[in-house]
């Protein structure tokens, strides 16, 4: 009895698991925006890395955005770690946008200040790798 009790629960919560990642569907992978940006935040965790940040736009108004990273365990094998960055810091993020034209997206990179490079943040391509649909946005105000 108690193995169909446990076969019911698996079966139960398997398909809500699943739907729960979601992969790419919300971010446009056929784009990339690179932004000049100062952080707001670094929140490190599971399941996924958070940077906030803020990019001036054409009229020197600060935009705030928000770019989910990989989980914590692979962002280490990246070079990533939890004091990567702090408020008030200027970096360079690359990220993949979201579709629906919010100021959200996947960080595929970070160039800090002292021109280091993280890659792969949101399980996109390592730093150096070829990407289509570049765009460029921001300034180093």
């Amino acid at each position: 009895m108690r193995g169909k009790f446990l076969a019911a629960i698996v079966v139960l919560i398997l398909p809500v698991a699943a739907l729960a990642h979601h992969g790419n569907a919300a971010f446009d992978t056929s784009k990339t925006l690179t932004l000049k940006a100062t952080v707001t935040e670094w929140f490190w965790a599971n399941p996924h890395c958070i940077l906030q940040f803020d990019v001036k736009d054409e009229n020197g108004q600060a935009v705030h955005w928000v770019g989910e990273g990989d989980n914590p365990p692979n962002l280490v094998n990246r070079g990533w770690a939890v004091d990567s960055f702090k408020p008030g810091d200027q970096v360079t993020v690359t990220l993949q946008p979201v579709k629906n034209g919010k100021t959200i997206g996947r960080l595929t990179q970070v160039t800090l200040a002292s021109g280091k490079i993280l890659g792969g943040g949101g399980g996109g391509p390592e730093p150096g790798a070829a990407t289509g649909g570049n765009k460029s946005q921001g300034d180093s105000k």
